[in-house]
């Protein structure tokens, strides 16, 4: 029994000491913060001194708070009341700009899509350029939301970008801005069986623009419906439950997606409800370099229940969760969360989605001929050094050669009634 007392005590002075250093090392890493803290009022107040130019507290604080997010990475930032605003116009689907999707890289902006029938989309930006100037002064040294408040401005009026592009030398690009309205959810019937659904983005419109898009093209095709094409290409992303929303509209059952954070419990996961609102019908997804996150939850689903196939080239690589936390009286904050998980348990951060079926971008051409000649209609690249991009103006139709190629597909694959769709 003494035996077990001195242990027990010894156990006892142990803890205790365990104890002690806990406490010990959080009191230093206080003691750290708060000369950290003091460091920062010290900049502050020598930078109101001392700067060769009168700066408003709140244009420092602001500065401020949006380096130590933007340190953090690249899509995490801080928004003003007015940057507040405008995000919550752009979910809804409407905004004012030119109607490009952005992020930042090596302190320059880079093009992640630019929006169908927008100034930029007209101007022939394309995903994976990059933004050097605007109006002639480098973006060098600005922070993304500031880049981007400088690309807004009145309807109607102009900005000028300075274009970095792979294979290129730098030129410029002049555009007029305009109204935004994105109705993100574009259909139409290619030859008389096979329906062709683009979704340009993931606003609160989405979900209800596909169903209202499935509904029509049953009704123009009739029971002669052999496939759906879902263009995914240059969407870049909006709203998680606009993802899984869609990717339900496909999947009868199963996980759709999950996030998973910093702190295991606040871990989510998605599944799928029953009903398919293609019925079965083949599905063929279409992906390039432009499709960024929700984009990617959606071929990612689709992918990894065997519902589609994906074709294209591998998708942008954005996995991350960013969660928005309003600030009262001073905007939000825009911070990453968590990451996105396909089904199969796959992060989709920096990885993107590799197609089933790598097939590049090119435009279906027909060689000019003499009368009385015949010849076959060839395949051609705008741009051999990026063939990943799409030229806007023929996606969707036949001058489309990764959509042919889909549709292609799909009508084989309805020749074994559906056999090849698990």
């Amino acid at each position: 029994m003494r035996r077990l007392g001195l242990i027990a005590a010894a156990a006892v002075t142990v803890l205790g000491f365990s104890l002690q250093q806990n406490v010990a090392v959080a009191a230093a890493n206080s003691s750290e913060t708060y000369k950290e803290l003091n460091l920062f009022g010290d900049v502050f107040e020598t930078v109101r001194a001392d700067y060769v130019g009168k700066v408003k507290d709140e244009q420092l604080i602001e500065s401020a708070i949006n380096g130590m997010l933007t340190s953090l990475d690249p899509h995490s930032n801080y928004l003003n009341n007015k940057n507040f605003d405008d995000m919550k116009v752009q979910t809804r689907g409407e905004f004012g700009g030119l109607g490009i999707e952005v992020s930042m890289e090596n302190g320059l902006v880079k093009v992640i899509s630019p929006i169908d029938d927008t100034p930029a989309a007209r101007a022939g930006l394309k995903p994976g350029d990059l933004i050097t100037q605007l109006n002639g002064k480098p973006i060098q040294g600005m922070t993304l939301p500031q880049a981007v408040e400088k690309m807004r401005g009145p309807v109607n009026s102009e900005v000028t970008l300075t274009i970095q592009r792979k294979g290129r030398d730098p030129f410029t690009v002049n555009l007029t801005r305009a109204t935004i309205h994105i109705d993100s959810v574009r259909s139409h019937l290619v030859g008389d069986d096979i329906g062709y659904i683009r979704i340009t983005s993931f606003n609160e419109q989405t979900d209800v623009g596909l169903n209202k898009a499935m509904k029509t093209l049953k009704q123009q095709a009739g029971n002669k419906l052999r496939g759906i094409i879902l263009d995914l290409r240059n969407n870049p992303g909006g709203l998680l439950d606009q993802a899984v929303a869609v990717s339900d509209d496909f999947l009868d059952r199963g996980e759709i997606v999950s996030t998973r954070g910093r702190n295991p419990d606040d871990a989510q996961r998605y599944d799928a409800r029953p009903g398919d609102i293609a019925a079965g019908l083949p599905l063929a997804v279409l992906i390039n370099g432009g499709s960024a996150s929700a984009s990617e939850i959606v071929a990612g689903a689709l992918k990894d229940h065997h519902r589609a196939i994906l074709l294209g080239t591998r998708s942008f690589g954005k996995g991350s969760v960013q969660t928005i936390i309003p600030l009262p009286g001073h905007g939000a904050m825009r911070l990453t969360t968590a990451r996105y998980y396909t089904p199969s348990g796959r992060s989709i951060q920096a990885e993107g989605i590799e197609p089933d079926i790598v097939v590049e971008a090119a435009k279906i051409e027909t060689p000019p001929t003499k009368p009385g000649t015949k010849v076959a209609a060839t395949q051609s690249n705008d741009d051999d050094d990026d063939e990943d991009s799409v030229d806007q103006s023929i996606m969707g139709t036949s001058a489309d050669y990764q959509m042919m190629r889909a549709a292609d597909m799909l009508r084989g694959m309805s020749m074994f009634n559906g056999r090849m769709i698990n």
